[in-house]
C-alpha cells in the first residue's frame, strides 16, 4: 500500500522556505548591526537557485562537513541549507567595512515580504486541510 501523507510537497517546500528566509533575515540583521564595524564584510544567504533545482528534481550535491567525507547527492528540499557568501555591497571603505546600509535595509524589506508571502500561502493551505477534515463545515 502506498504511503499516505497529509502534507503535500508544497507545504514541505514552503516550510523550508520559511526556515531559509528566517536564516537570511538573521544574516541581514547582523550586517546592519555591523554597519560601522571596521573590517566587516557583509554575509548573504543564497538558496534560491538550489531550491529551484530541487523542485525541478535535479540532484544537488550536499556540502560535506569535512573535506575527507564523500559528498551526498540529493534532490530533496529538506536537505537544503543555502550557501553563505561574504562580499562587500560596494567598494570597501577606508575602515575596511563593506556594508552599504541602504542596500541592507532594502534586502531586509524584500526578505520580509517574501517571508510573509510564504507564511500566508502555507496558512491558506493549512486552512484548506482544516476545512476538508471538518467535512466542509
Amino acid at each position: 500500500m502506498p504511503e499516505m501523507k497529509i502534507f503535500d510537497r508544497t507545504i514541505s517546500m514552503l516550510g523550508k522556505v520559511l526556515d531559509l528566509q528566517q536564516r537570511k533575515q538573521e544574516l541581514i540583521a547582523s550586517n546592519i548591526a555591523n554597519a560601522e564595524t571596521p573590517g566587516y564584510i557583509p554575509a548573504r544567504l543564497s538558496f534560491e537557485e538550489d531550491l529551484a533545482k530541487a523542485l525541478a528534481g535535479k540532484p544537488q550535491p550536499q556540502v560535506p562537513v569535512h573535506a575527507g567525507h564523500i559528498p551526498i547527492v540529493s534532490n530533496s528540499v529538506d536537505t537544503l541549507t543555502g550557501q553563505i557568501v561574504r562580499r562587500p555591497d560596494q567598494g570597501v571603505g577606508v575602515d575596511g567595512n563593506g556594508v552599504d546600509l541602504d542596500k541592507q535595509l532594502i534586502a531586509q524589506s524584500e526578505n520580509q515580504l517574501l517571508y510573509e508571502t510564504a507564511a500566508q500561502i502555507i496558512t491558506k493551505k493549512l486552512a484548506t486541510l482544516k476545512y476538508v477534515v471538518q467535512d466542509g463545515r
